[in-house]
């Protein structure tokens, strides 16, 4: 399918993971590319994969997200399609009992601040283009609550939701589309090498997930393109769960 030909697509958080398996699937469906991360290394071994231009940003920096998006308008004459898809998990966000305020702080910033930064910095382009599409990355724990709590990401993914739904009804009539990409536990390197460790912790989740095992990058990738494309044309601040079903389950199958 080439259901993205020529059209402007700025990632972030581009180096790996979701990130890295969008900018491909976007790519296979002809999208020009423009990949942000802080992984220097990393993102510019992926955009060259990928036949696209990095851009080195801190998205949590206004002068960052602004540049990145100007090099993007600068290269290609448009900024078509938004995922704004950086964001972190550390170890030390853990129960509201035990996080630090500097922790809070830091997942705020890069989960929700940045996410803003990047929506006010997009959208102008897309409202001089009369269309666009904008993916905020959320997570299937904006709708749902966990025992094994991780405090700040939970409460900067709500945030992304909230956010997302409001921009999506203020901005539909002209033309720009907003949607929340809501997915379930992904299997990342991240992921593996934390459940490789800690294998009860893994079946602790996976026990929720209907499907029994945890997302492939590349399926959540898929989410993002249909949502990026025209076949989601009707698609606006929705919360879009890609999450194995995890959100609709009381009892999992054995």
């Amino acid at each position: 399918m080439q259901r993205l030909q020529d059209r402007v697509a700025v990632i972030t958080g581009a180096a790996g993971g979701i990130g890295m398996a969008t900018a491909r699937r976007f790519a296979e469906e002809g999208a020009k590319l423009v990949l942000a991360d802080l992984d220097e290394e990393a993102g510019r071994r992926a955009a060259e994969e990928v036949g696209g231009i990095f851009v080195k940003a801190n998205v949590a920096e206004e002068d960052d997200v602004i540049r990145m998006f100007q090099t993007a308008y600068d290269e290609f004459g448009s900024v078509d399609i938004a995922f704004n898809n950086a964001g972190i998990s550390p170890a030390d966000d853990d129960s509201i009992l035990t996080t630090g305020l500097d922790a809070w702080r830091r997942v705020q910033e890069v989960n929700l601040t940045s996410v803003y930064l990047c929506c006010k910095h997009v959208l102008p382009y897309m409202q001089r283009q009369g269309k666009g599409s904008i993916i905020n990355t959320a997570s299937f724990v904006a709708v749902m609550g966990s025992a094994t709590s991780q405090i700040s990401y939970t409460a900067s993914k709500g945030g992304v939701l909230a956010m997302t739904r409001e921009l999506g009804v203020q901005f539909a009539r002209e033309g720009i589309r907003v949607n929340a990409l809501c997915p379930g536990p992904v299997d990342t390197p991240l992921l593996r090498e934390l459940f490789a460790k800690d294998p009860e912790r893994a079946q602790r989740r996976l026990v929720h997930v209907p499907l029994g095992r945890f997302a492939r990058a590349e399926e959540i990738a898929a989410a993002v393109a249909f949502l990026a494309s025209d076949d989601a044309s009707f698609v606006t601040a929705a919360e879009f769960l890609v999450d194995g079903g995890i959100s609709g389950a009381y009892v999992t199958p054995l």
